[in-house]
């Protein structure tokens, strides 16, 4: 620490839980000037590319870079050589964050990820480019996905309907017509810091940066898919104060990339030689099969010029909005793959925690959910579950972009409330936009 910053004094040091699969040592430091300081250092080799490409990515934030952006990023402060590893130390950013699945709609957490999320991919490529950081064209894109499913197919694990669904949406020309943007690689709504203005929830500060690159946009979306009570207002504030002419497939692409996020749990599980890791892959690949089978993820409906107007105008109005706050952490935490995969509603399963491979993806399955605050506190599997029930009770529409939901996908309601009926019949002269709703109820 001291040899990282140097003529400081350090007043107190304490642990930092963040969660990320132990794959981080980290600690907060109080100096003798008053400010609070993260140190990480990384767990094992795996976590050295990724802590690398935070220091480049934080580096290429400089100040006029970050006066662009209505939230704050860590602060890089210092580096230290520790062994054949290496410290890192960055400023203390406070908040709390809000997983995916605990995200309210209307005016506050939601709208406001969704313009932060627009400043962010209106940033000037350059910034990426100077700094040597990835940079990759629509084309680019497309094949990397396709070798990602290719890999997936060379398992022989993967259900084969899911396959060849996942193959027409490479080869639909339509649906790579993307403008490249600055983007965080597939960071989630948990990376996102918040505080309570004016008793609303507003995005203050962002983690996670060692994603950042230039690519595909609906990559930052992709985590909607588990969110789906809160997805049409995130959505709607993200093409609002986006600066680009709205993409007519970002939602079809970001529900791609959901899904193949359990095909990369599938080859990090079977280039591991994990036989846990394959079968829990699996089993949820069969879910996911199940629930999407008949189905494409690209539609026959695309944004227009109507559609993009109609969903600026369902804008929600301001009013305050309650949000779950019992997640309060300053962990740098990432998005869990496991915020997709509810338990049936009364079921408590426990299985155990595995590791991810930060060369497959950002985030890995994590079983429950778990997640551990400042405090060394962790939310129970039950506060998970409950924030699926709660998920499903809000009645999805019936088409193929909808969110990942595999709680519900071996069972679907033979009937809805007239409640339900009545918000399906006003969801459904919403057009194009409406596409975000998990694909079953329970």
């Amino acid at each position: 620490m001291t040899s990282a910053l140097p003529r400081v004094g350090v007043v107190g040091v304490g642990a930092l839980t963040e969660g990320a699969a132990g794959r981080y040592d980290a600690a907060i430091a109080e100096l003798d000037d008053g400010r609070r300081v993260v140190i990480r250092v990384p767990a094992d080799d795996t976590a050295v590319p990724e802590l690398a490409a935070e220091v480049r990515a934080l580096r290429a934030l400089t100040p006029g870079v970050r006066g662009l952006l209505p939230f704050r990023a860590p602060e890089l402060l210092g580096e230290a050589g520790i062994g054949d590893s290496r410290a890192v130390v960055v400023d203390f950013l406070p908040g709390y964050r809000v997983d995916a699945a605990h995200l309210p709609p209307g005016r506050g957490a939601a709208t406001s990820l969704g313009a932060s999320l627009a400043a962010l991919h209106a940033l000037p490529l350059s910034i990426v480019r100077t700094e040597g950081l990835p940079v990759r064209t629509p084309q680019q894109v497309r094949t990397d996905t396709a070798r990602l499913i290719d890999r997936a197919e060379a398992t022989r694990r993967t259900p084969k309907a899911l396959l060849s669904r996942w193959q027409r949406a490479v080869a639909a020309d339509e649906l790579w017509r993307f403008e490249s943007a600055v983007v965080l690689g597939g960071a989630g709504a948990a990376s996102f810091l918040f505080d309570d203005i004016d008793g609303v929830p507003q995005v203050t500060g962002l983690l996670e940066w060692h994603g950042l690159s230039v690519g595909d946009p609906a990559a930052d979306l992709q985590w909607l898919a588990s969110a789906p009570a809160a997805a049409d207002d995130v959505y709607a504030a993200y093409v609002a104060h986006s600066g680009r002419a709205p993409d007519a497939r970002t939602r079809e692409r970001s529900r791609l990339y959901a899904e193949l996020e359990f095909a990369k749990w599938l080859i990090h599980g079977h280039e591991a030689g994990r036989q846990d890791v394959i079968d829990d892959a699996v089993a949820l690949l069969q879910s996911l099969g199940a629930g999407v089978a008949g189905d494409d993820i690209l539609t026959d409906d695309a944004l227009d010029v109507d559609d993009a107007i109609a969903l600026l105008d369902r804008m929600p109005d301001a009013s305050p909005v309650a949000v779950d706050t019992s997640m309060q952490t300053d962990a740098y935490d990432p998005e869990e793959l496991s915020l997709w995969i509810t338990t049936e509603q009364g079921d408590e399963a426990d299985p155990a925690e595995t590791a991810q491979d930060p060369a497959l993806a950002d985030t890995a399955p994590v079983a429950g959910g778990r997640k551990r605050t400042s405090a060394g506190a962790t939310s129970s599997d039950a506060a998970a579950g409950a924030a699926a029930r709660t998920a499903s009770t809000w009645h999805p529409d019936e088409v193929s972009t909808a969110p990942i939901d595999l709680s519900s996908l071996d069972s679907r309601a033979d009937h809805v409330s007239d409640a339900d009926e009545e918000r399906e019949a006003e969801r459904a002269s919403r057009a194009a936009f409406q596409r975000w709703a998990s694909s079953d109820s329970e």
